[in-house]
């Protein structure tokens, strides 16, 4: 059988974790979907997956097979896809994640203007707080924001982002402005987990970066919920530039501190890394990136 029509069958197997399921994905008939896995396996020399009456589940050994084979299609789709002209209107599917709050501030009007802009594509778009494995997930393009440690993936600078502490009019009225880090002790803190667990926070001082420990009187799982906190004057909260931008603007919340801000957070568009990049991705890419640069927020 056609390697590459292996690969496929494998990756469908492994995504739906069925045989059934794949090849009703495929158009194919399950016996056949059956065949091409063993075919597969005895090529390769290596069991690929685990069989019960219930599941199917990759082993080690499928399970780095999977990323493989995934990006060596990809490549040959990018490759087709060049052949056929980088002059060609985008169409397809692209798969697009960013962090929730920004990708609803920044990222999802970028969307909707991209896919009215071009009818022949589809976009699926995963909000999540956290970094997604793009290889793993099946993900083309990612917004991250953050040094970035995974070399692997093409990386493009679009801007960056204040780490800030702000708190409402009403609440510095009444309990005042804290000077310096160390005079957070003596307020009323709000600490979101989705920026982090650790109850620090960071600081640039004239003795170089510090850790100040905080003892949060609420700790909420949401920056949303920390923004809403903060807004009834309740304490003083560290968040991003960004998710606190509106609020900003109309004098709701108030920076202090900002003499001991570290320093601003890149926000990248990432991608997998290959010889080809899909017209499809390119074109968004090239999109997205120049909306975010012109964003006054993000520059």
């Amino acid at each position: 059988m056609d390697r590459f029509h292996l690969m496929s069958v494998y990756i469908a197997v492994a995504e739906e974790r069925g045989f059934a399921s794949a090849a009703r994905r495929l158009g194919m008939s399950p016996p056949a979907v059956t065949r091409a896995i063993a075919a597969l396996e005895q090529r390769l020399g290596v069991r690929l997956l685990n069989r019960t009456t219930r599941h199917v589940r990759t082993t080690e050994a499928g399970h780095r097979y999977l990323e493989d084979a995934r990006r060596v299609l990809d490549e040959v789709d990018a490759v087709d896809q060049a052949v056929s002209g980088i002059n060609a209107e985008p169409r397809g599917h692209l798969a697009i994640t960013a962090p929730v709050m920004f990708g609803r501030m920044f990222v999802m009007p970028g969307i909707v203007e991209y896919l009215e802009r071009y009818p022949a594509t589809e976009i699926s778009a995963l909000l999540l707080d956290r970094d997604v494995n793009l290889l793993a997930e099946g993900i083309d393009v990612g917004v991250r924001i953050g040094e970035l440690a995974d070399s692997s993936m093409r990386a493009l600078k679009v801007g960056s982002v204040r780490q800030v502490v702000c708190a409402s009019p009403g609440y510095l009225r009444r309990h005042g402005k804290p000077e310096r880090p160390r005079d957070l002790s003596a307020h009323t803190l709000i600490n979101s987990s989705a920026v982090s667990d650790v109850p620090n926070w960071i600081f640039n001082t004239a003795q170089g970066m510090r850790n100040q420990r905080i003892q949060p009187r609420l700790v909420v799982t949401s920056n949303a919920a920390a923004v809403e906190a903060a807004l009834a004057d309740f304490g003083l909260t560290r968040l991003l530039s960004y998710q606190v931008a509106p609020q900003l603007a109309d004098g709701k919340l108030q920076i202090v501190l900002e003499e001991f801000e570290p320093e601003p957070r890149p926000i990248h568009i990432v991608h997998r890394e290959g010889r080809f990049a899909s017209p499809t991705v390119r074109s968004f890419i090239d999109f997205i990136a120049a909306r975010l640069r012109a964003d006054s927020l993000l520059n």
